[in-house]
């Protein structure tokens, strides 16, 4: 029986080619959409699963207690790391780890400049990423070795066996290769070619060394722990929350311990409050609605396409019912049709997303694939099929099985106000979706152009950041000397943070403190030149002029105005509770971190050795590619066991709308989409309209009516629905909207002519889509339209 189903469902289909043709294609695109998404939003949530024990991997984090406002860092200490290996037995591994941040690897002639950690011994035997070669429990005990991926190993070495070989780290010490690692899966939240052991970290770095045995608040590290098998959170959670408070330091004093599991380290970034409360996961919530929204438009579709012919469909149903058909043969039939069109639509879709996929790829950064060989994937789309068919079908299922047989049959059947008017309610609830995305394209656009334009407080042009090393410090003056000289930059100087970005204290005391009050500052450790290679202007006060201003300090106007100090020039402050500084200056507000957030409370402090970033503005008479040409001439002269590496600092300050802009594309791109299938469903619906009002158009263009005229008789009634939708869709997308805003403290205010605008592009794409079907029939021969009937 089953087989017969599908048999007359497919000479249906071939009976009807182009209603088919618009029902396959407008369910292949939302299918597409909801696909795509649905294997974007997997990757999301599948962030480190990979990794076996996962569970039981979490990193440690600090709440720091600002004046009643709970922050949260990831900054830790290393005397932190020792408490938790003696102090809490319910953790069964502490690995500490630097910041992961590009270092140089010398292999005979070839010298790069990769990303890397130097992790506590544990690290390998926590996070089990497979090793090719090696063993995790030994591979990080010895301080001179180290541990290359697949692909570094491969770079370094060729084809050879890469174990026990030697690479110069740093061009200090040559570090045995213990171990190879495979590639590590895109969706991990650690992306690093090479591991260090931490022990080597401190043998070679002093105050590493020293700050092992030293304070709570010593926190420039990060710390990861396993906990036993069979262990909860809950069950450690009050056992480190106030290890630190047995010293009497600011940090210790007013932070708290707390820990967050590895699956929410990607999605739950944000802290408010002390708790991972948001992130990248409220986008991921977001474009899984807009997937299941994109589908549900392409059913409505499939729907209003299937209910309108119901006129063709009559009849047959009629006679079935007459020759002893039963309802629910009928209703069997018709799903039998639709599941029929929902697998060739699927069919389509997984050619679409496999077209889209590397343009997708590219977009969002990921390595997302359609992963065919995988037979819960399948099973996982069978039952996306059936449930779409469903969907899609079930509503023109039950309506056409509901046919009184003797009416049709004597030619009194006609669709109906209550089919018409579901038609009407399916299109306007599409293109309410519809215009909904595309306000929230617009506003997401105006947000991010809105941030992007405000004033940094420096010009980011031509400045260029490179990372300092030993041996370009030693050079450092002949190199700034070469570069002003020789015309290429007219300012340099060094820092411990790039342009956009600081580390922060808590440790300041200045006059009029309140007792117990705390400031959380930025703090920046500059030479000579700074606010001159940056463009920030002084204030009040002086710029520092040499090494007598070691004990001299600089604020911004924000930290100035949160101490509430009037004169500030010359005020005295201090640092942990002994160091006395001289305020020197304000310098006036800068953006250092978010865009989106107002700035920060800033002290810029002077020491005139290595700092970690070299700064340089390039002059204004050069061009940059000449500019490049010089300046790795330069820097291979001074730095030559470094290839040169540079970053423009306003590429790193765009970078900082990442996520914003991404969302933005994404939401684009889905908005048209969504426009595209409902305007599939449109051209069906006026094609029906058109052919059903033929005869009213003959006998109209007899008695004169114009082209224009019978236009508007067959748009004006789609033009209303839009209209609608423009009215229900509005107020939805404002208020979902502005609660989207409220997480951004520098924000626009939604104005009306984000909704008038999208409410004329809707207009004018429905107008397009109706009228070529309108005209089409507005132009039919008059003679031939009565003859037809």
């Amino acid at each position: 029986m089953f087989k017969n189903y599908l048999k007359t469902a497919w000479r249906n289909l071939k009976n009807n080619k182009i209603y088919s043709a618009l029902n396959i294609l407008g369910l292949a695109a939302g299918m597409a959409v909801a696909l795509l998404i649905g294997l974007w939003v997997y990757n999301e949530y599948t962030y480190d699963r990979f990794l076996p024990g996962y569970q039981q991997l979490y990193q440690v984090r600090r709440n720091f207690d600002n004046n009643g406002e709970v922050l949260n860092f990831t900054s830790t200490s290393l005397k932190l790391a020792d408490a938790l290996r003696s102090q809490i037995p319910e953790i069964e591994k502490v690995a500490e780890s630097d910041w992961m941040g590009p270092h140089g690897l010398i292999v005979g002639d070839k010298k790069f400049y990769l990303n890397g950690g130097q992790i506590g011994s544990d690290f390998l035997q926590m996070f089990r990423f497979p090793l090719l070669k090696g063993d995790a429990s030994r591979v990080l005990q010895d301080p001179y070795s180290i541990v290359l991926t697949e692909s570094t190993a491969r770079t370094l070495f060729g084809s050879e066996d890469p174990i026990n070989k030697t690479v110069r780290f740093d061009n200090k010490n040559d570090l045995r290769v213990t171990g190879v690692l495979k590639e590590l899966p895109a969706n991990s939240s650690f992306h690093f070619n090479f591991l260090v052991p931490f022990s080597y970290y401190e043998q070679t770095t002093d105050y590493v060394k020293q700050q092992r045995t030293g304070q709570f608040q010593d926190n420039s590290y990060q710390i990861f722990v396993q906990l036993k098998p069979g262990i909860t959170y809950a069950q450690v959670a009050p056992k480190i929350k106030d290890i630190e408070k047995s010293e009497n330091t600011l940090n210790a004093r007013k932070s708290d311990v707390v820990m967050q599991p590895l699956q929410r380290w990607h999605l739950y970034s944000n802290y408010i409050n002390g708790k991972d409360s948001g992130g990248f996961i409220e986008y991921v919530r977001i474009f899984s609605i807009v997937g299941i929204l994109v589908l549900l438009i392409a059913c409505i579709n499939f729907i209003n396409l299937t209910t309108a012919r119901s006129e063709k469909r009559a009849r047959e149903v009629g006679v079935r019912k007459v020759v002893g058909s039963l309802r629910r043969d009928l209703i069997l039939q018709f799903l039998a049709e639709s599941f029929l069109l929902t697998f060739f639509a699927f069919l389509c879709s997984l050619v679409l997303v496999q077209l889209s996929l590397p343009s997708f790829n590219l977009l969002t950064g990921n390595k997302i694939y359609i992963p065919i060989g995988s037979s819960s994937f399948w099973v996982v789309m069978l039952v996306f099929v059936l449930i779409t068919a469903l969907v899609a079908g079930s509503r023109p299922a039950f309506y056409l099985s509901s046919f009184n047989p003797a009416r049709v049959l004597k030619g009194g059947f006609r669709g109906g106000k209550a089919g018409s008017l579901s038609r009407k309610v399916l299109v306007v609830l599409q293109f309410s979706c519809s215009i909904a995305l595309i306000i929230s394209t617009l506003i997401i656009y105006q947000q991010v152009k809105y941030a992007q334009e405000r004033p940094t407080g420096y010009p980011l042009n031509r400045l260029m950041v490179t990372d300092n090393t030993a041996d370009l410090d030693k050079n450092y003056v002949a190199l700034k000397n070469e570069l002003i000289h020789g015309g290429i930059a007219e300012n340099v100087t060094q820092a411990t943070s790039p342009a956009t970005a600081i580390h922060w204290h808590s440790d300041v005391d200045w006059p009029g403190k309140n007792v117990g009050e705390s400031i959380e500052m930025g703090t920046m450790i500059v030479r000579e030149d700074y606010f001159r290679t940056m463009g920030m202007p002084i204030v009040a006060g002086r710029d520092f002029s040499g090494t007598a201003d070691t004990m001299g300090v600089i604020f911004n106007e924000t930290a100035i105005k949160r101490m509430r100090l009037k004169d500030p020039v010359n005020q005295i402050i201090s640092r942990g509770g002994s160091s006395r500084f001289q305020i020197l200056g304000v310098v006036k507000d800068a953006l250092m971190e978010s865009p989106f957030a107002p700035a920060e409370p800033q002290m810029f402090m002077y020491y005139p050795g290595r700092q970690n970033y070299v700064l340089y503005r390039l002059s204004p008479g050069i061009k940059t590619a000449d500019a490049l040409v010089q300046l790795t001439a330069l820097f291979n002269k001074y730095n030559p066991a470094y290839p040169y590496n540079y970053q423009f600092a306003d590429q790193s300050y765009a970078a900082k709308f990442g996520q914003e802009v991404l969302i933005g594309r994404l939401s684009g791109i889905f908005a048209g989409l969504a426009i595209f299938i409902s305007c599939l469903g449109l051209f069906g619906l006026a094609a029906y309209v058109a052919e059903q009002r033929t005869r009213e158009i003959g006998i109209r263009k007899v008695l004169g009516a114009s082209v224009p005229q019978l236009w508007m008789l067959l748009s004006k009634d789609f033009m209303l629905l839009v209209l609608i939708s423009c009215l229900i869709a509005s107020p939805l997308a404002f208020y979902f909207l502005q609660g989207w805003l409220q997480k951004y403290e520098y924000r626009i205010h939604i104005g009306p002519a984000v909704f008038l605008g999208a409410g004329l592009a809707a207009l004018v794409i429905t107008i397009v889509t109706v009228s070529f079907q309108s005209v089409k029939a507005a132009l039919t021969n008059p003679v031939k339209s009565l003859k037809s009937e």
